[in-house]
């Protein structure tokens, strides 16, 4: 039986899952650890649940060979090294669908609150002054937000938006399907010179570092807002520092910074704080109960699926098999290198003990190549064992 370790005070909705599965060797820690406590948390454990905090990197996968899977309850996987995972036959799950709505409705009511110069007008009431003024505040109705990533979370920040009555246009590097009126623009400087707000919802990494930077800013209509609830990397907060000081912006939104505090007690350094027009808030755009207990949900049924059918659909690392009915005695799930050969040593391995395989599922992904092989006949621990003896295996579990 599988022992499952979570961390980071993952929604109980998971353990619920993982129960009525039948799984009980389930150990939860309500924080990350540090690197030297979370290898001797972790070992021998099969299934390992992260969230954002907790850094998993091939030294600690090289540690753990009992690791099968790792479930991050959240939807960034940088915290994983994924390839060093894919090289030791580990499995990695995210939660990319949901904290969408969670997310979504920041991002509109930070809009309407900036557009309203809410923050600013509260600041100002705190400090024991009324300034009872209509000058520089706007409704959301009839104004344009552009939305830079119309993925799961953009296009739903669309639909929010379209029913408070904005106009919506969106601009991705893939091609996307228009969800209501939203129109698409060809490219992100035609999508800033239009926008009132400008939202983002992309993902990190080099393609999109200092995508709003000082030119891009410039680009931007004056006294327009941005809102940044996507990656911290995405934003050049020493231009958009500049640019809400001149009043080229009016406004601005982030839940995410390139260099986020470790803890509660460690502030934020930026040099946005302070600013009466700026919301800050710290990486809580997808933390609400609903959210969390959707996520914990929704990664330990993959995982669940994982352990007990080889199902590997929705992985952010792994060849991608979907669900599919056993149709002999045995289930073998088999992880190997892809070379020339590894299919017919696995097949061998079978023949020789006389054992037919009536169904195989293959996928690839790089150098590895993953297949669930579906056997008549008993499968016993020295089949088992002769398979991941070869040279080829990378990891073999019979389930």
């Amino acid at each position: 039986m599988a022992r499952i370790v979570l961390f980071e005070n993952i929604h109980p909705s998971a353990r619920e899952v993982f129960q009525a599965a039948g799984y009980e060797d389930i150990v939860t820690h309500a924080a990350a650890l540090p690197p030297e406590s979370l290898s001797e948390a972790i070992r021998g454990a099969h299934v390992l649940g992260i969230r954002s905090r907790t850094q998993i990197d091939a030294e600690l996968l090289a540690q753990n060979p009992d690791l099968r899977a790792i479930g991050c309850f959240c939807i960034g996987t940088n915290q994983v090294d994924l390839d060093s995972a894919l090289s030791h036959g580990v499995a990695v799950f995210n939660a990319p669908f949901s904290n969408t709505r969670s997310v979504a409705e920041m991002v509109v009511a930070e809009a309407i609150l900036l557009l309203r110069r809410i923050p600013e007008k509260n600041e100002r009431v705190h400090q024991g002054f009324w300034d009872k003024t209509a000058e520089g505040a706007y409704e959301t109705r009839g104004k344009t937000l552009g939305i830079v990533g119309y993925g799961n979370i953009g296009s739903q920040v669309g639909t929010l938006a379209e029913m408070a009555g904005m106009n919506v246009l969106f601009h991705d590097v893939e091609a996307q399907l228009p969800r209501g009126n939203a129109k698409p623009c060809v490219s992100l400087k035609q999508l800033l010179t239009q926008s009132d707000v400008v939202t983002l919802h992309v993902p990190g990494g080099k393609r999109t570092e200092n995508l709003i930077n000082e030119q891009t800013i410039a680009a931007m209509k004056p006294g327009a807002v941005l809102i940044n609830a996507s990656r911290g990397t995405v934003v050049d907060i020493h231009a958009l520092h500049l640019a809400l000081k001149s009043g080229h912006l009016s406004g601005a939104a982030l839940d995410v910074f390139p260099v986020e505090p470790k803890s509660r007690d460690e502030a934020l350094d930026s040099p946005l704080r302070g600013m009466p027009n700026v919301i800050l808030t710290p990486h809580i755009g997808g933390s609400t109960q609903e959210s969390q207990e959707n996520i914990g949900r929704e990664v330990a049924e993959k995982l669940v699926s994982y352990l007990q059918t080889g199902a590997t659909k929705g992985s952010v690392n792994f060849p991608e098999v979907a669900y599919k009915e056993r149709t002999g005695d045995s289930r073998i799930l088999h992880v190997h290198r892809n070379v020339p050969g590894a299919m017919g040593a696995l097949s061998s391995v079978v023949a020789n003990h006389g054992l037919n395989i009536v169904a195989q599922h293959l996928q690839t992904r790089g150098p590895i190549g993953y297949v669930i092989s579906d056997v008549e006949g008993e499968v016993n621990d020295a089949v088992i064992s002769e398979l991941r003896s070869n040279p080829v295996t990378v990891r073999c579990e019979l389930v």
